[in-house]
């Protein structure tokens, strides 16, 4: 029989946990975005683990900067980054002040509020689709950098996003693998955390190095 979500919030301690404890404690759970035009629920079906300063593959990596100040403070907040000057990303900082843990949202299913996610998303040829990948999540749940520090811990009355119990994925379901995009030393770090054969999960993909463009003054036969 399956486990109907339960829609009582996750306390801060949940978060406060190492991030590869909470990585995959998250799918399943319920993710809900407060909007002017109607209320979003997502239920999280891939996340991605990220270290902090001792991973390879995190913002975090070479210290502490503006950017990436939230995830140096305390667990249950959110953390949004603009990348490739076009998309914004969303994460959930967890562990203990310092560590700047946090666990990237890579894909879920909308649940209720379709109609304003399709209406920020109408790219997306399904629902499946709305929210499959990091970017185009953040996209249908209107997510950038102002939401960037909010407690999904704190009061429903006072915060535009929360994250409730839901329905947690029995361990069997769970896969792992490789961190999507990753290069380097964090490459194969089995970091990555989805629901199997869940039609939202996106599509993984290995890291591509960045091929240097040749000087156009270059002399003929260089670059």
């Amino acid at each position: 029989m399956e486990q109907q979500p339960d829609e009582k919030p996750l306390p801060r301690d949940f978060f406060d946990r190492p991030v590869l404890e909470v990585a995959p404690d998250l799918l399943g759970r319920t993710l809900v975005r407060s909007l002017p035009d109607g209320e979003i629920t997502v239920r999280l079906t891939e996340v991605e683990a990220y270290a902090g300063e001792a991973d390879p593959g995190s913002h975090a990596f070479r210290g502490r900067t503006a950017r990436n100040a939230t995830m140096y403070g305390p667990p249950g907040h959110v953390y949004v980054y603009f990348t490739y000057g076009m998309w914004h990303c969303m994460n959930l900082v967890c562990g203990p002040p310092g560590l700047a843990s946090a666990v990237l949202l890579r894909a879920g299913e909308v649940v209720t509020g379709a109609g304003p996610a399709r209406a920020r998303r109408p790219s997306a040829r399904t629902d499946a689709e709305l929210a499959k990948g990091p970017a185009r999540l953040a996209t249908a749940l209107d997510v950038d950098r102002r939401l960037d520090g909010v407690d999904v811990c704190g009061p429903a009355a006072e915060t535009p996003m929360r994250v409730l119990r839901g329905a947690p994925v029995p361990e069997r379901r769970i896969k792992t693998g490789p961190r999507t995009g990753v290069g380097g030393d964090g490459a194969t770090h089995p970091w990555r955390f989805w629901i199997a054969e869940d039609p939202t999960v996106s599509p993984y993909r290995a890291h591509q190095r960045k091929r240097k463009r040749a000087r156009l003054d270059a002399p003929v036969g260089k670059s």
